[in-house]
């Protein structure tokens, strides 16, 4: 398993998105979810609509760069028509372990025919994954009902995909019941997308991230 960290690894809710939570998450091994939108002519990380104060998605991969990082991106897609900046944006800092997801299935296509690494998506309410034979993976997210268990995870994880699952404390519910069915699957292309990222490290059992 690979431990995602939600926005970033925070402390306090203010640093959600921030430069310092996500440049945190890389110090302690731990890949990153985070929100790519363009605002002015660039890409912003915001999960709102974006300002002048959102930290610039460059300022992110300079970081990345910088840290040598090979850890994953997964880059929650927020707007519409952003595939030639990001593009170019991951081409120019050499980014390859990433994936794109959350964007509309009109904006999946496009990123289908432009060769992004996508993962469609599995919810409460989407219960069959859109474009699935040529998605990296899948991103699995329980909003309100528990359907994520072993077989669910390993359907797709047979067929050679990628799964990511949000962490339900994301969604303000208890984790553990969800995290103990997923501590006996043992693979490097299962994801966890968690707030509390050290917890999940101490729960299974890993010491530190994903170094």
């Amino acid at each position: 398993m690979k431990i995602l960290a939600h926005r970033g690894y925070w402390r306090t809710v203010e640093e959600k998105n921030t430069l310092a939570a996500i440049q945190r998450a890389f110090d302690n091994g731990y890949g990153i979810e985070t929100d790519i939108r363009d605002y002015s002519g660039n890409l912003v990380v915001a999960h709102n609509i974006g300002d002048a104060n959102c930290p610039l998605f460059e300022e992110v991969l300079r970081i990345y760069r910088q840290m040598n990082c090979d850890l994953f991106l997964a880059l929650n897609v927020k707007a519409d028509g952003i595939q030639e900046l990001l593009e170019k944006l991951l081409e120019k800092y050499s980014v390859t372990n990433y994936f794109v997801f959350d964007m509309s299935i009109p904006e999946q296509v496009v990123y289908r025919t432009n060769g992004f690494r996508y993962f469609t998506r599995l919810s409460d309410y989407e219960t069959e994954p859109v474009l699935l034979q040529d998605a990296d993976g899948v991103w699995m997210d329980e909003w309100e009902k528990s359907w994520i268990d072993t077989d669910a995870v390993m359907r797709y994880l047979n067929m050679g995909k990628r799964v990511s699952i949000i962490s339900p404390e994301i969604h303000g519910r208890e984790r553990h019941l969800l995290w103990d069915k997923l501590k006996n699957i043992k693979s490097d292309n299962l994801f966890l997308c968690t707030d509390v990222p050290e917890e999940a490290c101490s729960f299974f059992g890993f010491a530190e991230g994903n170094k």
